[in-house]
């Protein structure tokens, strides 16, 4: 045996090992690196204002302390009110049931000649097995839901004390990781920095922008119509509108609709017709212009964005995939080199096409052609005539050119 392979086998060993190990630890850390990266975006969406505050003076740890608590109140706020607005809504439709219950069954004996009773059926409902099942199984989920909420909670509170110290300890951090680079490379470092900062900030003051713009609209039409809790429904659909990728739209206008339905059926197709045509306007007018400075991205490049980080990080992804994309574009165009393009008609989606083969030539020679056949000259003069097929109508005075004029 040789000498270097019992060597060789071992560290082939140690090195499969050290893989298996840190695939596990990976795995197991997962949760916890979502939620940095989650973190690291949010310092980075409040750097701007946390720099404006410290550049006046003010301690990096207090002033982001009160961008957290400025957050914080908004955020509870948003949430009170939604929350008593749903709770309002389910009690009035939970009073009102069983008068739509009656006019329901009003209608079924009218129509289909039967003779229901609302206290049959409630009594049927109350003695039959799948009620019964599914309070079962609703009392064993209670404490499936409460560990997902005490979990929900958690995470939160993991990613705002990350994001805090990221924050607040910014240039600590920016010191700590230039010190082990060349001075070369940290320049590049604090470039990319700063391009990650403008980018996720602008994001977010764009979204924020077309957010409030969206919530005014709405809150237009639905004070006009009489549909109650206007203002905390107008909020609704701005912030899910913008900050849900894609499907946003969709989801946001699902609640005014189910509101605007409980006051008149039709309201609630305007709120629809609304929702469509103002989502067009969005699209191209209100966005293109207001993210031209910010994150100016193309729409597929977006769209194709939001899939691949859904794909890879679920909702967290789709949240993070403009800001990081549009980071990724600018850091590549500050450092990739480009080249005037050649003035080819290829470039701006035109055919190169050999001399003599367009269709206008192809369609005068055929013209030719039929002219001769017509004034029953000879196959062989006829030949002659349709190889130069630009003589037939060629200027008067030229050689064959007084032929098609005298024709005409």
């Amino acid at each position: 045996m040789p000498r270097w392979l019992p060597r060789a086998m071992v560290l082939a060993l140690t090195l499969v090992a050290v893989f298996q190990l840190g695939s596990w630890a990976f795995h197991q850390l997962t949760g916890l690196l979502i939620n940095i990266l989650i973190a690291f975006f949010l310092a980075l969406a409040i750097e701007p204002a946390v720099s404006w505050m410290a550049s006046r003076g003010m301690r990096r740890g207090l002033g982001t302390g009160l961008v957290f608590l400025a957050v914080i109140i908004v955020s509870a706020g948003f949430v009170t009110l939604l929350g008593s607005m749903l709770a309002g809504q389910i009690i009035t439709m939970v009073e009102g049931f069983p008068d739509y219950l009656d006019s329901v069954i009003n209608w079924i004996n009218t129509h289909f000649k039967t003779e229901l009773r609302r206290v049959d059926i409630q009594e049927g409902l109350l003695r039959s097995d799948w009620l019964r099942n599914y309070v079962q199984n609703s009392a064993t989920g209670v404490l499936d839901v409460s560990t997902q909420v005490l979990g929900g909670l958690f995470q939160l509170l993991t990613i705002t004390l990350f994001a805090f110290y990221f924050a607040a300890d910014g240039p600590r951090l920016r010191r700590a990781l230039c010190s082990v680079l060349p001075p070369a490379r940290q320049a590049e470092v604090l470039r990319a920095w700063e391009i990650a900062v403008n980018k996720t900030g602008g994001y977010l003051y764009s979204r924020g922008l077309m957010a409030l713009v969206s919530g005014v609209a709405h809150y237009i039409l639905l004070e006009f119509l009489g549909v109650p809790y206007a203002p905390v429904l107008a909020v609704w659909v701005g912030l899910v509108s913008q900050f849900i990728p894609t499907i946003g739209t969709y989801l946001a206008g699902a609640l005014p609709m189910l509101i605007a339905f409980t006051v008149d059926p039709w309201y609630a197709l305007w709120v629809l017709i609304f929702v469509v045509i103002y989502q067009q306007f969005e699209n191209y007018v209100l966005q293109p212009k207001l993210t031209a400075k910010t994150v100016d991205i193309h729409p597929a490049v977006a769209f194709g964005s939001v899939i691949a980080g859904t794909a890879l990080l679920g909702a967290v992804g789709a949240l993070i995939a403009i800001p990081a994309v549009a980071t990724l574009q600018a850091f590549l165009g500050a450092y990739v080199k480009r080249y005037d393009v050649t003035d080819d008609p290829r470039v701006h989606g035109h055919r190169r096409r050999a001399p003599g083969t367009g269709l206008v030539t192809r369609a005068r020679r055929a013209w030719g052609r039929l002219r001769v056949a017509e004034s029953g000259e000879s196959s062989e003069s006829g030949e002659d005539l349709s190889e130069s097929g630009e003589d037939l109508v060629g200027q008067p005075g030229e050689p064959g050119g007084g032929f098609a004029e005298e024709r005409s």
